[in-house]
């Protein structure tokens, strides 16, 4: 794992992301983990009012970690270096709160989403458990870097590959791959908290038959898992997500309690069992989604 901070700017964020490719690319699903970066800048720890460990407390740690081995059944894994907390990927180029700026922000930047309203814009303003980050108000000149730099990039790669995963199968699916603290917020009308929820917008980004295939395997080896709630899927499964297009995405929430302590911000035994499971459910799943092409649907079993 790469050190939590770093102080070289000429090394930030070299590469800020990368893909992890297969030898050959033979299925038309592509993974991505926008939320799993663990690299921070010192200058933005020293920035903020929060020590490394608190501030790491908003990212979706270890989830490239569980998706690492998908390049063995043929399909590329993009992750991202810098973390959710610095810049986060699963939103508006410039969903900014005006709370947190110096200056009046121009008009094009989207102030009032209800991420926004949250704290959890383009550049946040707090960590997931609502401790605020920055000690002072952040210049929109630091913002636009941020964005130049990193968010843009990383979404042409991601258009990258499924412009040419669509070229090449004629279909293309994005598993937009994320985690989930196990407090009790997540829980919401289950008596279990759910160890996986699917987000694929109520339907409106993926074909309702991989969600049930998800659904069923996962199940099937003793997992609750839930739809939509709490979470149906950010922005990077709305954008990209356009079924009508051929092009399908959907969103994998992991409760962190099945691989990590949580506290501590390590890996426990689970991984490998976690790791395990998602990949036999996988290896189906890209033989499967081949029949985007020529059948309007397959069985799940």
């Amino acid at each position: 794992m790469q050190s939590p901070e770093t102080n070289d700017p000429a090394t930030l964020f070299s590469p800020p992301f990368e893909v992890l490719w297969p030898d050959v690319v033979t299925t038309p699903i592509v993974f991505s983990s926008p939320h799993s970066g663990s690299v921070y800048p010192k200058e933005f720890i020293a920035s903020s009012r929060l020590d490394a460990h608190r501030l790491r407390g908003s990212e979706d740690c270890f989830v490239d970690r569980i998706f690492e081995d998908v390049p063995t059944i043929g399909a590329p894994l993009l992750k991202a270096h810098f973390p959710r907390a610095y810049v986060d990927l699963n939103r508006e180029p410039y969903e900014l709160d005006p709370a947190m700026f110096s200056e009046v922000l121009p008009s094009f930047v989207n102030t009032r989403s209800l991420r926004v309203a949250g704290g959890l814009g383009t550049i946040a303003r707090i960590v997931s458990d609502n401790e605020e980050i920055y000690r002072h108000p952040l210049t929109f000149a630091e913002a636009k870097a941020r964005i130049a730099r990193l968010y843009y990039p990383y979404h042409a790669q991601l258009e990258e590959l499924l412009k040419a995963s669509l070229n090449t199968f004629g279909a293309t699916l994005l598993i937009d791959c994320h985690s989930m603290p196990s407090a009790p917020g997540t829980a919401i009308r289950y008596r279990k908290r759910p160890d996986f929820v699917l987000g694929d917008r109520f339907g409106q980004t993926c074909p309702p038959y991989i969600t049930e295939f998800l659904e069923q395997k996962l199940t099937k080896l003793g997992y609750l898992v839930a739809r939509n709630k709490p979470y149906a899927g950010g922005f990077i499964t709305q954008k990209y997500g356009a079924a009508q297009k051929d092009q399908h995405c959907i969103q994998i929430e992991i409760n962190r309690s099945l691989y990590m302590d949580e506290n501590r911000l390590e890996l426990h035994d689970g991984l490998k069992t976690l790791k395990d499971d998602l990949m036999k459910i996988i290896e189906k799943l890209s033989v499967l989604t081949q029949d985007l092409l020529t059948a309007p649907r397959w069985a799940a079993d």
